[in-house]
């Protein structure tokens, strides 16, 4: 079954900032993701939200199961997102 994407304000700016390669490399690898969230999602221990790996690339999301929603959360370069995460 496919989930309904949903962004957040901050994803959606943090998307806008970065190059077109990696935002097309991201959304397709979304379009894959909805399908079948279970398969490409991995848990983090020390935080409340999940990720997805896009190359270098992370996106941090919440997938709502009774909902069947993922939520995107932020998104960003694997060096620094989890600290920006965390300040948020």
């Amino acid at each position: 079954m496919t989930y309904l994407l949903k962004w957040s304000k901050i994803a959606l700016e943090d998307l806008d900032k970065l190059p077109q390669n990696i935002i097309d490399r991201i959304l397709k690898k979304l379009d894959q993701v909805i399908e079948n969230p279970k398969h490409f999602i991995e848990g983090l221990s020390e935080m409340p939200v999940d990720k997805i790996r896009v190359g270098d690339y992370r996106i941090l999301v919440d997938l709502i199961e009774k909902e069947k929603i993922l939520l995107i959360r932020t998104l960003g370069h694997r060096k620094n997102i989890y600290k920006k995460y965390k300040t948020e």
